[in-house]
């Protein structure tokens, strides 16, 4: 009997193990916890009645030792019939109303009770909902703990299907069918060819960009170009030597390394269509990252060839190894003034942060030109030319101009518009996101600003009521060389919420040091590309009771 008992009590605590977890998850707590030492109470009984009561102990013991044994079989059924799900199926539970799911390796989590305890906020874990936690761990290492596990073992309510652990396999007919895999907190605007920012929440988390959540853009499918083989044929001056460099013959040149900021034409274009349908990818404030880049200056490798600035207006002519079905390559061009200019600092990448760039964003080598527009910082860079006019090429000569807002579709002139080189004074608003509701007492507001041209940002001000009133942001970043300002500056502000207030309407606009300011409304810089979109950037929030 007393073995019975003790076989008692150590059921009783495993029991009460069971309640604290959710029935779902009875597979783990179920499980034995060797470390536990149960306490070993005696069964000694004193008066007459004492068999009577052992007795009955014994048959109470017996009754819930029945109770835990069909519990231990309903846990043991549970294991023995995992709940098996499909991608698919993980892929429909992304609100709380469905349910919020998430995988890990093979496993499959229901979170929604902890989507608000997330310590890095909500928003940030629903990023995940409906598919892969990896590649969100990947740039949050401190996810990747044992305890963090523990945690989220809790959650655990099946197993992915076999059938989606297989790599799917590549359709050689589809020109998209070999682009690399992305990061699925990128969101995407088109997928062939392949367009995609990062969210509000993460862009503005680090003042470098992790590669996996950079802007994307691309005009055609991602080249797969062997390092080995790869050339890159810059056609010389006349009476100079036209070169074919390896990879390993731009290492040979000196290696420079700057911190840019690029940022799309398009960027922030959905405002615009909310003024008038514009054409185009339907960019928020995300078509903008910032990387420290390493490579050759065009202008070493421009001078090796023999060429030299002159008199007469040039431009230096870019094509890259992306093609359309006919053959036509990407191509762009930037003043050779520009190009030859070391201060201008115009780099041959070859490394993003400290890595070999990213298929997605140009390798093996791409053009990074400091302060002007991201439509010519051309990636997977071919050839490189010195002409009289600027580049033929569709994206220089018929995209990327801004025109009158009273001009459309029936009386463009491309040829009447130069094309887009320095981008103008540009901020946005991260946090907090337009809809939110933020708690009453204090509200932080987070944002970046940058300027084109190498123009550096002053000042970021602020508004809550509209612009009605003004508040300075304080910038956060590197510091910023005179007439070398290739990269944003990140700010924030922490201000009290007015008393009373159920609502905010906060707006940002920033300051260059050439006292160019954003201008305050959408509506007298519409243009039909929907491109240079500007404007003070507003956010709607309502403030908590």
């Amino acid at each position: 009997m007393l073995l019975l008992h003790r076989a008692m009590v150590l059921r009783l605590q495993q029991a009460c193990r069971l309640k604290s977890i959710h029935s779902r998850l009875c597979i783990q707590a179920c499980s034995t916890n060797e470390s536990f030492q149960p306490q070993r109470p005696s069964l000694t009984f004193s008066g007459d009645n004492s068999s009577t009561r052992g007795w009955r102990v014994m048959g109470t013991l017996l009754g819930l030792g029945a109770v835990l044994a069909y519990q231990d079989h309903r846990c043991r059924a549970a294991q023995e019939s995992t709940h098996i799900y499909t991608k698919e199926e993980v892929s429909s539970h992304t609100s709380p109303a469905t349910g919020i799911w998430v995988t890990l390796g093979s496993e499959v989590f229901d979170v929604t009770e902890f989507v608000d305890l997330h310590p890095g906020g909500p928003s940030k874990l629903m990023l995940a909902a409906g598919g892969p936690l990896e590649p969100f761990w990947a740039l949050y290492a401190v996810h990747n703990q044992s305890h963090v596990r523990e945690l989220l073992a809790q959650y655990k309510i099946g197993e992915l299907s076999p059938e989606d652990k297989v790599a799917p396999t590549v359709e050689t007919s589809d020109p998209y069918a070999d682009d690399p895999v992305r990061h699925p907190a990128l969101k995407v605007n088109s997928q062939c060819p392949f367009n995609a920012e990062p969210p509000p929440e993460l862009l503005t988390e680090n003042y470098i960009t992790p590669n996996p959540i950079f802007f994307t853009r691309n005009h055609l499918p991602v080249p797969n170009v062997d390092p080995d083989t790869y050339r890159l044929h810059v056609v010389g001056a006349p009476g100079g030597q036209s070169l074919s460099l390896s990879l390993d013959d731009l290492h040979k040149f000196p290696k420079y390394e700057i911190t840019v900021t690029l940022q799309c034409a398009g960027n922030r274009r959905s405002e615009m269509t909310q003024v008038k349908e514009v054409k185009g990818l339907e960019w928020r404030t995300g078509a903008i990252s910032t990387a420290r880049w390493g490579g050759a200056r065009l202008c070493d490798v421009l001078a090796q060839a023999g060429h030299q600035l002159c008199e007469t207006e040039a431009h230096v002519c870019f094509e890259g190894l992306d093609s359309d079905p006919t053959g036509t390559a990407y191509g762009a061009s930037i003043p050779l003034a520009r190009a030859m200019d070391p201060e201008a600092e115009v780099l041959l990448a070859y490394e993003m942060n400290g890595q070999p760039l990213p298929r997605d964003h140009g390798f093996p080598v791409r053009v990074v030109v400091p302060g002007v527009v991201g439509a010519r910082h051309v990636k997977w860079l071919g050839r490189v030319s010195v002409q009289p006019e600027e580049s033929y090429s569709h994206w220089q000569r018929r995209d990327y101009k801004g025109f009158s807002p009273s001009v459309d579709w029936d009386t463009v002139n491309f040829d009447s518009a130069p094309s887009i080189q320095e981008l103008p004074v540009q901020s946005a608003i991260t946090e907090p996101q337009d809809g939110e509701t933020v708690e009453s007492g204090e509200v932080t507001i987070k944002g970046y600003a940058w300027s084109g041209g190498g123009r550096a940002v002053i000042r970021v001000d602020v508004s809550l009521d509209g612009g009605l009133t003004w508040q300075v942001a304080e910038l956060d970043g590197e510091e910023q060389r005179p007439r070398k300002a290739w990269a944003w500056r990140l700010w924030q502000l922490q201000v009290p919420v007015p008393a009373g207030q159920k609502e905010l309407n906060i707006v940002c606009k920033a300051v260059d040091d050439g006292y160019n300011v954003q201008p305050d409304t959408v509506a007298p810089i519409w243009n039909l590309r929907g491109v240079l979109s500007n404007a003070w950037h507003r956010v709607h929030v309502h403030v908590a009771p």
